[in-house]
C-alpha cells in the first residue's frame, strides 16, 4: 500500500468538521462524514415534536440503519484504492460505528466486529469534547455530557481494536491542524 488511511474522531461537537474543512483547504483528499445525512432523512418522518437524542430513535430498524452506516463507510475505505493521494484522512471509521452502538445499548452482530477488524486504517485522531465550542443542532442530538460519554467509548472501541489513539489538543483550527500533520506516520 503506497498511501496512509487516517481518521479523525471524536465526539460530536469536537470540531472535527472543521479539521477536515481545513485539510481540504491544504489540498489532502478528505472523506466526509455520512451520518448526517443519514439522520435527516429518518428525521423526516418522525413528529415534528419529538425530542429525542439517538439518531437511530428516528428509524424503525436501528440494526439495518448502523449496517448501512458500516457499509457506507466500509464503501469509503475501499474507494481510497481508486485514489491516487498519498494521505487520505477520512472524517470518523469503521469503528465509531461499534462505539456509538455500544453507548446507546445497541446489540450487532459479528460481521459488525470483523468488518473493523479486517479493514485498518493506519493512524487515528481524536478530537477530545470541548465544552466552549460545543452546540446542538439539528443533526447534533448529543448533550454535552452525553459527548463526554462518546468520547470515552470511542477510546475504548479504538483501543480494543488495537489502536494507538493521538489526543488533538484544544486551539486554533490551524493549530489543530498542524498538530494533526506534523504527526502523520510516513
Amino acid at each position: 500500500m503506497d498511501f496512509k488511511r487516517i481518521v479523525i474522531t471524536g465526539a460530536p461537537g469536537t470540531g472535527k468538521t472543521s479539521v477536515i474543512k481545513s485539510l481540504e483547504d491544504r489540498g489532502y483528499y478528505c472523506f466526509h462524514e455520512i451520518i448526517r445525512t443519514m439522520t435527516l432523512e429518518a428525521k423526516k418522518s418522525q413528529r415534528s415534536d419529538s425530542v429525542l437524542s439517538n439518531p437511530i430513535d428516528f428509524v424503525d430498524d436501528s440494526l439495518a440503519f448502523n449496517h448501512t452506516l458500516l457499509k457506507g463507510r466500509l464503501a469509503q475505505f475501499q474507494e481510497a484504492g481508486n485514489l491516487k493521494n498519498d494521505v487520505l484522512f477520512y472524517d470518523r471509521g469503521t469503528p465509531d460505528v461499534l462505539a456509538y452502538m455500544d453507548y446507546f445499548g445497541q446489540a450487532y452482530d459479528v460481521e459488525f466486529k470483523e468488518i473493523c477488524k479486517q479493514y485498518r486504517y493506519d493512524q487515528v485522531f481524536i478530537l477530545p469534547p470541548w465544552e466552549e465550542i460545543y452546540v446542538q443542532d439539528n443533526e447534533r442530538l448529543e448533550s454535552y455530557p452525553q459527548a463526554v460519554d462518546l468520547h470515552i467509548h470511542l477510546e475504548e472501541t479504538y483501543r480494543s481494536l488495537g489502536y494507538d489513539i493521538v489526543e488533538v489538543p484544544f486551539g486554533t483550527v490551524a493549530e489543530r491542524l498542524d498538530f494533526i500533520v506534523k504527526r502523520i506516520i510516513i
